[in-house]
C-alpha cells in the first residue's frame, strides 16, 4: 500500500471549565515524515473498513462551509491550513448547535493514493496507553484511538472536479449514535445526501438474483456465482472503490463479461457504470442470519432447499444435520448430563 501524504495539519477541540467547547490552532502544517506517512495509511484503511457510510454532494445554500473554502485553496487563494483552521471554526460552530459534546484531535489530511486525491476529515478522541519500562516501572501515555473513528468524512477530489453529477463525492461515517451523527457532519461540511449505497445495493441484490433466476445455471453454479459477486464488492469496498459494472458482469460470467450488462439493459433494470455498495445489504448472497425472540439463526446460502427447507405457509425452518456442538448441547439437555457421564 502506498499513500503519498500531501498535507496535514492537527488542531485540537477541548472542553473548558464551564464546558464550553474551544479550538486550540497548530500554527503550522505537520511536516511529512515516515511516521506520518504510516499514520495516513491507517486511518485510510480504518476509513474504507467503516461499513456504514452515507454519499452526499456539496449544497448550493451552504457553499460557505466547506465547498468555497476548497475551492479557494484548489485555487491557491487561501493556505491548507487556512482551510483546517476555518473547517475547525465550523466544526466548533456544529458541535454547539447539535449540543454534541465532543472533543479531541482534528486532522485534515490532503493525500493520494493510487490515481485518486482525498481530504480526509475526522475528529479522533484519545486513549491512555500503558507500557513497563526496563526498570519494571509502569508507564502510561496517550494515542489515537483510531479503531474508534466514527467522526469522519472524506472528499474525494478527483470525483469532484470529474464527474460530480454522481452526487458521491463525499462519503461519511454515520456511525454507532445513528441519524443524528449523519445530520450533525452533513451540516459541519455543508451538503446533502446523495447516492444512497443501501438503496443501490438492493438494485445489484435484485438484479443479480434475476439474472441467475433467467439462466440455466444449476444450484451449485448459482451459489458459486453469489459468493464470487459478494467477495467482489466487499474487496472494493476494503480498498475504497466503487463497485463498476463491467467487472461485476466479467465477475458472474467470466465467459461472457457483457453477458450481464446486456441482461440489465435489456429489461430496463437501471445500474449505474460504477457505484458505492453496502456490504452488508449483499450479505443474503452468501448467508442467511436473523435474530429474535430468544433465537438466533446463521446458515450460508447454498444450504437452502438442501440441508435447510423453509415452509413458509407454516412459517417452518427444518433443519437435517444439527451442527455436531449444537447436537451434543441438545442431547445432553434432553438425555440428562448424567448420563453422558456415566459412560465408558
Amino acid at each position: 500500500m502506498s499513500v503519498d501524504v500531501l498535507h496535514l495539519a492537527i488542531n485540537f477541540i477541548e472542553s473548558t471549565e464551564s464546558e464550553q467547547l474551544q479550538a486550540q490552532f497548530r500554527q503550522e502544517l505537520v511536516p511529512v515524515s515516515q511516521s506520518v506517512a504510516h499514520l495516513i495509511e491507517q486511518l485510510h484503511l480504518a476509513y474504507n473498513g467503516k461499513p456504514a457510510k452515507g454519499y452526499a454532494t456539496f449544497a448550493d445554500d451552504l457553499q460557505d462551509r466547506m465547498a468555497l473554502p476548497l475551492a479557494q485553496w484548489q485555487a491557491q487563494e487561501r493556505s491548507f491550513l487556512q482551510l483546517a483552521e476555518q473547517a475547525t471554526s465550523q466544526l466548533v460552530v456544529q458541535l454547539v448547535q447539535h449540543q454534541i459534546q465532543e472533543t479531541g484531535y482534528f486532522m485534515l489530511c490532503h493525500y493520494r493514493y493510487l490515481a485518486t486525491e482525498y481530504v480526509l476529515v475526522t475528529l479522533l478522541g484519545s486513549k491512555d496507553h500503558f507500557s513497563v519500562t526496563p526498570e519494571l516501572l509502569l508507564s502510561t501515555d496517550q494515542h489515537l484511538d483510531i479503531a474508534r473513528m466514527q467522526l469522519a468524512a472524506r472528499i474525494d477530489l478527483t470525483e469532484y472536479q470529474t464527474s460530480p453529477e454522481q452526487n458521491k463525492y463525499i462519503s461519511f461515517i454515520r456511525g454507532r449514535a445513528g441519524r443524528k451523527v449523519a445530520d450533525f457532519f452533513l451540516d459541519f461540511l455543508g451538503c446533502a445526501e446523495g447516492m444512497v449505497a443501501k438503496e443501490q445495493s438492493k438494485v445489484v441484490l435484485a438484479s443479480v438474483e434475476e439474472y441467475l433466476s433467467a439462466s440455466d445455471y444449476d444450484a451449485s453454479e448459482k451459489s458459486a456465482v453469489r459468493k464470487q459477486v459478494y467477495d467482489y464488492c466487499e474487496e472494493q469496498t476494503k480498498q475504497g472503490l466503487d463497485v463498476h459494472l463491467q467487472e461485476l458482469s466479467a465477475t458472474i460470467d467470466s465467459s461472457d463479461a457483457r453477458a450481464f450488462t446486456d441482461y440489465c439493459a435489456e429489461q430496463n433494470i437501471e445500474v449505474p457504470d460504477q457505484f458505492p455498495v453496502d456490504v452488508k445489504e449483499l450479505k443474503t448472497l452468501v448467508k442467511f442470519s436473523g435474530a429474535g425472540g430468544g433465537v438466533s439463526i446463521s446458515f450460508e446460502q447454498k444450504h437452502l432447499g438442501e440441508r435447510i427447507r423453509y415452509d413458509m405457509e407454516k412459517d417452518l425452518l427444518i433443519i437435517q444435520g444439527v451442527p455436531p456442538n449444537l447436537k451434543d448441547q441438545l442431547q445432553r439437555f434432553l438425555k440428562g448430563f448424567s448420563s453422558f457421564d456415566n459412560k465408558g
